[in-house]
């Protein structure tokens, strides 16, 4: 990726790669836009992990934070490597003293793909400042994003707001989840509790695709005991694409990005898609669908459970008082519904793409508070 052709009026501002020779680290931090506030965005671990996705990650949190409403700017962290692999907390540490003239002036540590609250806590401990990170473990007086699925409970907020927006029923509808870590889990659990019916769930070991349910209790209890592979436990696994392309009349992709593309956009049965994941569709692929009637949920809007969350731990890092969970859950739950009824209708009225309306929301938002910081330090 060439950085400097990819800048515009948007950013990004900061560009840090880093690297460690005795460990093998390698990572990069992006801070996009800190028009709104300081800098927040996850922190994931990939053996693909590259410049160019961070920093499209990155831009997508500029117009998470302002879509949503907080006061928070865009940025986004990523780290080469194997989640799983046996000197990962080395990695993790280096990553953290290699950054520690950002961390926490500049950026805060969170939760993203390949990393968990253990995880939050070295990062924590090897920079020796509270405010290095969120997501913490609640034994040290974190809010444990995971464990909570605040992200996946906003999915599943955003998608029975969209169906009331689309004119269908969640209570009679069907849906299948690609992805069933944290977000997917917790997607398909409060999915369920609003009444839809989950009949595809996958991971990268394969699908499980029942017409007639799956039973998410016991797909649950085999995910904690034997992690991805729990969809070969539950038995009749297809190949994991097929979650993408099973009869279902919503669509939840909440694994990587680009899975979505032309192809599948042109057969897809699915009358919403809410996208769990951070750019599961493709440009190309979005066109196609408005195009042919399907209501798409964009990330930015659908899976902002995340930072709700992320704005209360952020607010809280040096307090002495746990933020309560409750709260988190109550306003993840009125901001979904809210910003997706704006958003889509919107789309409707204009005619324009959902990720078109989303974006220029959140665009007013950003370039506002550009200007006014252009008008302080006039003033200074």
């Amino acid at each position: 990726m060439d950085v400097l052709e990819a800048m515009d009026e948007w950013g990004p501002e900061k560009v840090v790669c880093v690297s460690d020779r005795r460990s093998g680290m390698r990572g990069v931090l992006v801070i996009d836009n800190t028009a709104r506030g300081m800098g927040k965005g996850g922190t994931r671990m990939s053996p693909s992990v590259s410049v160019e996705e961070v920093a499209r990650l990155a831009r997508n949190m500029t117009w998470k934070w302002a879509a949503v409403d907080l006061f928070h700017g865009g940025a986004k962290a990523g780290i080469v490597g194997d989640p799983g692999a046996a000197d990962k907390e080395r990695i993790l540490r280096a990553f953290a003293r290699a950054l520690s003239n950002e961390v926490p002036a500049e950026y805060v540590f969170g939760l993203d793909m390949g990393l968990s609250e253990k995880d939050a806590a070295i990062f924590l401990d090897e920079l020796g400042d509270r405010g290095a990170a969120v997501g913490l473990p609640a034994v040290l007086g974190g809010l444990p994003y995971d464990e909570l699925g605040v992200t996946g409970f906003g999915v599943a907020e955003a998608a029975d707001a969209a169906a009331d927006v689309a004119g269908l029923s969640l209570r009679d509808a069907t849906v299948s989840i690609q992805g069933f870590g944290a977000v997917g889990q917790a997607a398909a659990t409060r999915l369920t509790e609003l009444g839809a019916t989950v009949v595809a769930v996958s991971t990268v070991s394969g699908a499980v695709v029942d017409p007639d349910g799956i039973d998410l209790d016991r797909l649950q209890a085999l995910r904690r005991a034997a992690g991805d592979a729990c969809v070969l436990e539950y038995g009749g696994a297809v190949d994991a694409d097929r979650a993408l392309t099973v009869d279902a009349q919503i669509l939840v992709p909440a694994a990587r990005e680009d899975v979505i593309d032309k192809e599948l956009a042109s057969s897809t049965q699915a009358k919403l898609v809410v996208e769990g994941a951070n750019l599961p569709t493709t440009p190309a692929a979005r066109e196609i669908l408005h195009g042919r009637g399907v209501t798409v949920v964009p990330d930015f809007i659908a899976n902002a459970g995340g930072i709700v969350a992320a704005a209360h731990s952020m607010d809280a890092r040096y307090s002495p008082l746990p933020v309560d969970p409750a709260v988190v859950f109550e306003m993840i739950s009125q901001k979904m519904r809210q910003n997706v009824s704006t958003v889509l209708t919107e789309s409707r009225q204009r005619d324009l793409m959902p990720h078109e309306a989303a974006r220029e929301l959140a665009q007013v938002r950003v370039r506002d508070a550009m200007k006014l910081r252009g008008q302080l330090a006039g003033w200074a």
